[in-house]
């Protein structure tokens, strides 16, 4: 009983004060490298390549790629009971993945930039963040060929921890898609002259 006060105390007077005080001292307005202009430009006519659905759906390619090899082995350890032991390379695919998503969401944020267009807050957090709707295919792929499972109790547990899994994936490699096009915008309008 003694542990369970300890506990409440570390939480409340710990945790609460740490996020009050981080929450409320240290919040700053962001302030942009450049001014912006109040009334918003037209965006030109796109092409094929610049419009928003096939960006998005090319740029879950490479950073699935990165990692398909990998998933067979945790989906094995998960649901076929083998063991899965190489978390240093894992690791090491991790690194990959984030690196592969900032570079891919960076590059096609840029040329949407070149071609005029400048609404790329969501755009920079589905192209990345679309890795999962390959994830997700993967996974029934995976369940359509090496696991017979045949009950309905069955199917419904793998699809759920499956659309768990995939949504979890989904909220980090579109974290990580948006903060690299973030860092990087603030980087180049920062080195710009204007008068």
């Amino acid at each position: 009983m003694h542990k369970i006060y300890t506990f409440m105390v570390l939480f409340f007077f710990f945790n609460l004060n740490v996020l009050f005080y981080l929450s409320i001292v240290h919040t700053q307005s962001l302030e942009h490298p450049v001014r912006t202009n109040q009334i918003p430009r037209q965006i030109p006519d796109q092409s094929i390549y610049t419009q928003p659905v096939p960006g998005i759906i090319m740029g879950g390619v490479l950073p699935f790629g990165c990692i398909f090899i990998q998933l067979f082995f945790i989906l094995n350890s998960l649901w076929s009971s083998q063991m899965y032991y190489m978390f240093g390379f894992l690791f090491l695919v991790f690194l990959i993945l984030v690196i592969t998503c900032s570079e891919t969401t960076i590059l096609l944020c840029y040329f949407h930039l070149c071609a005029e267009d400048y609404h790329w807050w969501w755009r920079s957090f589905l192209t990345s963040g679309f890795t999962a709707v390959y994830l997700f295919v993967y996974c029934c792929h995976y369940f359509a060929t090496k696991l017979q499972i045949e009950d309905a109790a069955s199917t419904f547990l793998y699809f759920g921890y499956t659309l768990i899994m995939v949504f979890l994936f989904f909220l980090l490699t579109g974290s990580i898609g948006f903060f690299a096009c973030f860092w990087f915008i603030r980087k180049i309008y920062s080195v710009v002259k204007v008068d």
